[in-house]
């Protein structure tokens, strides 16, 4: 017998009031969540969550449907060699949401785990039911108020706790080869966290009523910010399954090695974007940013997927030292 149940997280802010739930039916289901945390962390937590739940019929195979790519390949793909190297990614840095990784490692132990990739909102009945559970979560903690944490699995198992989970220190590193890597750069000190300038376009770009220009400005200058930089999980949120890179040295990236090396760029000044409607769906922002290697000329293509704007490409070119 098999056990399908989908799992997902929600926050508000990212990082904000935070919510995560799994769904099998309308009888058997949980949510919670904190007052403050990430999505990728309310992500983890469903997980967590549904296996330590259904392991009273840990000899039953569990079909776990995510629409986080993050989330299946943490813990299909790179988490082997995490444990490995002491819980620590190929360049010795701290993996980030580390305790929910482990918890995650410990439990899924003996048991028959399937993980498959849906894409969210977009009408999948478990996925939009989970989905709907997790922001409610997050939405009573917004409010402070307790959330529906529902009925479990079989009745078993206490109740989802509120406490904030522990996470790994923030990466801190020098300017990137372009937007995101980190490639063919001499080190520098590390940065301090994003202006409140950074902060405030996110919440733009989620903000009702927005047009497409703001939320995509809003999320590309966001990709800027040291604060979402030195949290890789929840930069690739904003990426394309299929993003590329064309770094200033030329060479081409994807989405994976640029998340591997992704850190903090320190002050960068963006100006004179421009946003072209290349095709229905499809948006060719370019702008200039003034950074300590000097003035870069950018270009992203971002594409929207089931009304979510993400970058599916980026390219930067230097044409001139600052003094």
């Amino acid at each position: 017998m098999t056990i399908t149940a989908a799992a997902d997280g929600s926050a508000l802010g990212n990082p904000g009031p935070a919510g995560w739930a799994w769904y099998i039916d309308d009888q058997t289901w949980r949510a919670g969540g904190w007052p403050h945390g990430t999505n990728n962390m309310g992500e983890l937590k469903a997980v967590l969550d549904l296996l330590e739940a259904t392991a009273v019929d840990a000899d039953q195979h569990l079909h776990i449907l995510c629409d986080s790519q993050y989330v299946i390949n943490s813990v299909t793909k790179w988490m082997p060699g995490w444990k490995r190297k002491g819980w620590r990614k190929k360049d010795g840095k701290p993996v980030l949401n580390v305790e929910l990784l482990k918890d995650i490692d410990r439990a899924l132990a003996g048991r028959s785990v399937e993980f498959e990739w849906v894409k969210g909102h977009s009408g999948h009945a478990l996925n939009e039911a989970a989905d709907k559970r997790a922001n409610g979560a997050a939405t009573a903690f917004s409010k402070k108020q307790d959330p529906d944490v529902g009925p479990g699995y079989g009745g078993s198992g206490p109740a989802p706790s509120t406490a904030a989970p522990t996470t790994a220190a923030p990466i801190a590193a020098g300017p990137g080869d372009d937007l995101f890597s980190l490639f063919d750069q001499a080190p520098a000190e590390p940065a301090a966290s994003c202006s409140t300038a950074i902060e405030e376009t996110v919440l733009v770009a989620d903000a009702p009523g927005a047009t497409d220009f703001e939320q995509i400005t809003a999320r590309e200058q966001a990709l800027l910010g040291d604060r979402l930089r030195a949290d890789p999980p929840s930069a690739a949120e904003l990426l394309h399954p299929d993003f590329t890179e064309i770094g200033a040295s030329g060479r081409r990236f994807d989405r994976d090695q640029i998340l591997a090396d992704l850190a903090p760029l320190g002050d960068v000044d963006a100006e004179e974007f421009i946003a072209d409607e290349v095709s229905p769906g499809a948006v060719l922002l370019q702008y200039t940013t003034h950074e300590r290697r000097g003035t870069v000329h950018r270009s992203s293509l971002w594409v929207q997927e089931n009304g979510r704007w993400l970058l599916r490409h980026h390219q930067g070119t230097v044409v001139g030292a600052e003094r």
